[in-house]
């Protein structure tokens, strides 16, 4: 398998995976109740809005960048009862994603010469939905008291 195949291979699991965290953030936060809900529920509106821009990057890697189709799958949603649950099992999805965009991240550093005419484009765009990953981690972890 060529380093673009597997690389469109890999990016569409991360568009699936991007494709459920959307969905999964909406659905949660229909589920906030009680004292202090708006503020969580607006905040996990935002995340999800945020998962719908890096669907939107991931795609345009697949499809322009290295000519590969993206995937309309979604990988496996977590349901929760309560906020201390749709925190954390949301927490440890975004720790599951940075985990996985790394490997990414690690192929197309390793692999750039190979990639002469999207090496840069790539590795940024990758770059970025990490650093947003880890941010929404460090906002689920505050609102856990963490």
């Amino acid at each position: 398998m060529s380093v673009k195949e597997e690389l469109i291979k890999m990016l569409n699991r991360a568009l699936e995976l991007e494709h459920a965290a959307r969905i999964q953030y909406l659905a949660h936060a229909e589920l906030v109740k009680g004292l202090n809900a708006e503020p969580i529920i607006e905040r996990l509106k935002e995340i999800a809005s945020d998962e719908a821009k890096h669907e939107e990057i991931f795609r345009t890697l697949i499809g322009s960048y290295l000519g590969g189709v993206p995937s309309m799958s979604l990988a496996e949603v977590h349901e929760a009862k309560d906020i201390k649950e749709i925190l954390e099992v949301n927490l440890q999805g975004e720790k599951e994603a940075i985990d996985y965009y790394k490997e990414i991240y690690k192929k197309v550093v390793e692999n750039k010469a190979e990639l002469p005419y999207v090496f840069e484009t790539l590795e940024h765009q990758i770059r970025h939905v990490i650093i947003d990953e880890q941010e929404h981690v460090a906002e689920l972890s505050t609102l856990l008291g963490l």
